[in-house]
């Protein structure tokens, strides 16, 4: 699989203090080189998307998680954009409305996962449950480790049923924070993007580091297993998503589906003459 080296190893300790955000791999800071791979998996995806659309034997899930301001929103715009809409959506899960309060917290999720065929993205996700919860001890630790196994379950579930589960963090430094959180609020076309909440949440920078690597470390499993994506630089945090996106359908046995017998005389007919078929109607 590309960009392997990305991935949290299941059952190896994973120390987000010492991942370089700003890693960009072979290509070294060449920009030009990335955005051109780039342009060629977004090219790609359409096709092996349709043909994943008529198998219809398999979904993906993508859950897109991060550190504010790493990315989520421009990684949906330049990636899961190529991607024809009629297969593909996207939820956003924000704070819990007052009937999904009254539920366990899974209860939102279940009706949002994809069809057969489908691509859903999840822009936060059920982790959110596990992340915002803990750092403002809004759940004890040990119904902390009780969510990371339920979750683990779930998933494990909807990998057995043909769901292959992607499942992205964008990870930035504390200096690029400060640098995108600063240009939002000298653009006027970006102030609507800031809230003073999102200082507030700066100043738990490190409890929620804490938060999101206790999470990869407990979550990453052979079936589903965690992307740490280095967004500093925004070609290359584009350029991983969208190619470990295409490898994975790539990898899927996917088949066009068979023809039906009447359907096989038809392109006989067709093939024979040149010209479409007449069909009698039925009486």
């Amino acid at each position: 699989m590309v960009f392997d080296e990305l991935m949290v190893k299941p059952g190896k300790k994973f120390n987000l203090k010492k991942f370089d955000t700003s890693y960009t791999g072979k290509y070294k800071k060449n920009k030009e080189k990335a955005v051109e791979e780039l342009q060629k998996y977004l090219a790609k995806l359409p096709d092996i998307q349709y043909k994943m659309y008529a198998d219809n034997r398999y979904a993906i899930l993508i859950d897109l998680q991060g550190i504010d301001a790493a990315g989520k929103d421009g990684t949906l715009r330049k990636v899961i954009t190529a991607l024809n809409p009629h297969g593909a959506r996207t939820w956003n899960f924000k704070k819990p409305s007052d009937e999904e309060m009254d539920h366990e917290y899974l209860w939102r999720i279940h009706p949002k996962v994809p069809n057969y065929g489908d691509i859903g993205v999840f822009n936060r996700s059920y982790y959110e449950d596990v992340l915002i919860t803990k750092v403002k001890h809004f759940i004890s630790d040990d119904v902390c480790e009780q969510r990371y196994r339920q979750i683990n379950d779930f998933e494990r579930y909807l990998y057995e049923n043909r769901f292959r589960i992607l499942k992205f963090f964008l990870f930035i430094s504390k200096k690029e924070q400060e640098k995108r959180f600063l240009d939002r609020l000298l653009d006027p076309t970006k102030n609507w993007k800031f809230s003073s909440n999102d200082l507030v949440e700066r100043n738990h920078w490190d409890d929620y580091l804490k938060a999101f690597e206790d999470m990869l470390n407990a979550t990453s499993t052979k079936y589903a297993p965690w992307y740490v994506i280095p967004a500093d630089n925004k070609w290359f945090r584009n350029l991983a998503v969208a190619a470990l996106l295409y490898e994975t359908m790539a990898d899927l046995d996917l088949k066009w589906p068979e023809p039906t017998k009447e359907t096989l005389e038809l392109v006989k007919t067709a093939k024979k003459t040149g010209k479409l078929p007449q069909v009698a109607v039925k009486k």
